[in-house]
């Protein structure tokens, strides 16, 4: 049998920033991540990987503001961390320019412009756009392996490994998993992305009202010039990311596609998602309309007030639900992991005064 302090179940991005952040809190932990596929595989692999500086709503703001400071010291720290930072355009209906320069935060330094680049549809009586700062994206599955790499040989990891069941004993929990292993934890973090439904804690998450919907997509096979950054078209909730080291652009709009299931997802697009996807590019970029013809299709979870979920499942606080970061998952991660390991404080601070159990 197993002892860890803190067992955190879902390799991703926001696992492995928990785990982090768990590590730095408690340098005496014994920290266990455990994932079903490989640490940055999953919800994190297809993610695009886009942070910018706004959030609709006051707790939203002020994550995405931590976010970016974490990133931005991250990447001073390591410049081999695949970061990217780019400029930003933002492009709204004239109606939404207040919600637009509410929703952005001071830091994104926004400016009103009266052009766009002519492969944009030209401004009009109905349209405002923005310049602004603080844009970067990421491959998030190779930086979430490159923080897993930074966090051994203090935290130990689980990969291709299913947690097949989830049970209170003692004042902890026991994790049955996949191998015949089981393992007991003082806490537990289940960051499992949109992996909602597993039987080891699907009845524990039902009554959080998260839904799991469609993420797609588009490749836009044209290369972007030097100069290119992110194009966020606030109204469509979508935006183009130019890919410079592919020599591509990517379109993630929003899907209405909800209730699916992630192991049942084959990746592939359709002609409903080019379709959709189509009619954002015909509206704000009809120059590309005609190159989105293939693309990425996954899935992730939305809470019913599209903001993150972090919450205790059980009256200690051991037992803590971090994610439903509403297509989010990389742009919020620190921020989820800060509360999560505050959620887990009472835990933290025994392990650093007593030093692990194991």
């Amino acid at each position: 049998m197993t002892h860890v302090d803190f067992a955190i179940v879902g390799g991703g991005i926001i696992g492995c920033t928990i785990a982090r952040e768990l590590v730095l809190a408690a340098p005496n932990a014994s920290v266990l991540v455990l994932d079903q596929d490989a640490v940055g595989s999953g919800a994190s692999r297809r993610s695009a990987g886009l942070h910018f500086p706004r959030g609709a709503t006051e707790r939203v703001r002020r994550m995405a503001g931590y976010s970016q400071a974490y990133y931005r010291a991250l990447l001073d720290a390591d410049p081999a961390l695949p970061i990217r930072p780019v400029p930003m355009l933002v492009v709204s209906d004239r109606a939404s320019v207040d919600v637009v320069e509410t929703a952005y935060l001071d830091e994104a330094g926004l400016s009103r412009v009266d052009a766009l680049p002519e492969w944009l549809a030209p401004l009009s009586d109905e349209t405002a756009a923005w310049t602004g700062e603080g844009c970067q994206y990421a491959d998030v599955g190779a930086l979430t392996r490159a923080l897993a790499r930074s966090l051994r040989p203090r935290t130990s990891f689980r990969e291709g490994v299913r947690v097949d069941s989830l049970d209170r004993v003692g004042s902890g929990y026991e994790l049955g998993l996949g191998t015949g292993e089981r393992v007991t934890a003082d806490a537990v973090v289940l960051a499992p992305g949109p992996w909602l439904a597993a039987p080891a804690w699907r009845e524990r998450l039902t009554p959080l009202g998260v839904r799991v919907k469609k993420v797609v997509a588009l490749h836009i096979e044209r290369p972007p010039a030097a100069e290119d950054g992110v194009v966020v078209f606030h109204d469509e909730d979508a935006f183009l990311l130019p890919l410079h080291e592919q020599g591509r652009w990517l379109l993630s709009y929003t899907s209405r596609i909800w209730d699916v299931d992630p192991d049942r997802l084959t990746g592939g697009v359709c002609p409903s998602d080019l379709a959709e996807a189509r009619e954002v590019l015909v509206r704000r970029a009809p120059r590309l309309a005609d190159s989105a013809r293939s693309g990425r299709v996954f899935c992730d979870a939305y809470s019913a007030d599209r903001e993150p979920l972090v919450r205790a499942l059980d009256e200690e606080g051991r037992l803590v639900f971090a994610g439903s970061a509403n297509g989010s998952g990389y742009r919020l991660a620190p921020a989820i992991a800060v509360e999560a390991a505050h959620l887990l404080r009472t835990a933290v601070e025994n392990v650093s005064d007593q030093g692990s159990h194991r």
